[in-house]
């Protein structure tokens, strides 16, 4: 096929990209500016264009499949469908990719990357050969994320936002949690977690899902579905090669799931401890002039208080700057109170101003000033509004970055950008 991928830069469409390319499809693609991710597609033979403007789409296309971040009036789009080209979504797209295998599906709140990270490479050291389709890029996966496996295992993360998940058909689900998001595209935490009741009784009669027993939400709503239902936490946590709880917890879910899967024990716990992270999880971007620079896709109150809990737990007494993207508006007004109170691991905060990843449908923006004084008071530390990227940095160096201090730069927007200047001063 001739395949064209709007937004191919997305973390989930590029894996997409990358893996209908290594079946042999002619991949193109678009995206509003370069990145990491673009380079390695380029690589692949994936020619890509940084003009979303609908002119620069090749002729004869079989499908366009469009990243959620795309509007359906987008030039693209509106191109795609003048042509009378067949469009799917992205998940549409890995619906239709993974249609009959023996599908694995892991979601919830958080911790879905690092979760599916962890599966896939038990999954390879047990000798399972997995597909795997991953929101991060895995080092053992030489910073792929993707991987194509030559049997029908296929294991993928699978994303709540507007019902996604739906289109998926797995046998098994592994859940981490459903503390509640994306509420931009649900009318409140009820309308949420029916979406995930949606999900797990999508699943054959015999499927199976795997929960956190303590986690009596998402207990209860598997429990609803009718499904088998597998308590994690009555495994062992692991011996991991990252700090943090949370990254236990994911852990036995892996660990319930190699169990379930005939995986001997004393293989997926060597493969676990043999574990080092993901891309933009916790992940040590290196040292320079004695400051250390963290990069985490922290972007939820729950997930920047247990990112903040394990950096602190690996470094001890060091002085920590939590530096905070709020990705969208509506997600920060939303979840405001909770934000408030986040932050208090930290010894001083720095606050820039909100990622508008969704600006089509934003109608009230957030008072960033506000919303560091109230951080200040809920955590009881320092918080500053710096405002966009460059004068973050410019204060971040000049003026309060200092040699001993570790500083962890969060959010789901372009702040990892951030990360990677921060050790070229």
């Amino acid at each position: 096929m001739r395949i064209f991928c709007s937004g191919i830069g997305g973390i989930g469409l590029s894996a997409y990209g990358s893996h209908m390319r290594s079946l042999g499809d002619e991949v193109h693609g678009s995206d509003r500016t370069d990145s990491e991710l673009l380079r390695d597609l380029r690589l692949q033979g994936i020619q890509i264009t940084l003009k979303q403007d609908g002119e620069n789409m090749p002729e004869d296309l079989d499908l366009f499949v469009y990243s959620e971040a795309i509007p359906e009036d987008s030039p693209e789009r509106t191109e795609a469908a003048r042509r009378r080209v067949r469009q799917i979504s992205y998940f549409q797209a890995l619906g239709e990719l993974t249609a009959g295998k023996d599908l694995i599906a892991v979601c919830g709140t958080h911790g879905k990357s690092s979760t599916t990270a962890m599966a896939v490479q038990v999954l390879v050291d047990a000798k399972r050969d997995p597909s795997a389709i991953i929101g991060t890029k895995v080092p053992f996966l030489q910073g792929k994320n993707w991987r194509k496996g030559k049997g029908d295992l296929w294991i993928v993360e699978a994303c709540e936002y507007r019902r996604s998940f739906l289109f998926l058909k797995p046998s098994i689900i592994l859940v981490t949690n459903t503390d509640g998001d994306h509420f931009d595209s649900f009318t409140d935490i009820d309308d949420y977690r029916q979406a995930f009741l949606e999900f797990f009784s999508s699943l054959p009669k015999n499927g199976t899902i795997i929960a956190h027993g303590l986690d009596e939400e998402s207990m209860k709503i598997a429990r609803a579905s009718g499904r088998t239902c597998i308590d994690a936490d009555k495994e062992e946590a692991p011996e991991l090669g990252v700090p943090g709880n949370h990254m236990k917890q994911n852990a036995k879910l892996v660990l319930a799931l190699a169990r379930h899967l005939g995986v001997d024990d004393h293989i997926a716990r060597e493969s676990l401890k043999n574990f080092t992270g993901t891309w933009r999880r916790m992940e040590v971007k290196g040292t320079k002039n004695g400051v250390t620079v963290i990069d985490d896709y922290a972007h939820h109150p729950k997930e920047i208080r247990a990112t903040l809990a394990a950096m602190k737990e690996a470094y001890g007494n060091r002085r920590m700057i939590a530096v905070f993207q709020p990705h969208t508006h509506d997600r920060t007004r939303k979840l405001w109170d909770e934000f408030t109170t986040a932050f208090g691991d930290a010894d001083e905060i720095l606050l820039t101003s909100v990622y508008d990843a969704r600006p089509d449908r934003e109608s009230e923006r957030v008072d960033e000033k506000a919303l560091a004084e109230a951080i200040a008071k809920g955590s009881g530390k320092p918080c500053l509004f710096a405002g966009e990227m460059e004068k973050t940095e410019q204060i971040l160096c000049s003026k309060i970055a200092k040699s001993g201090d570790v500083i962890v730069v969060m959010g789901a927007g372009d702040i990892t950008e951030l990360a990677a200047r921060l050790l070229k001063h």
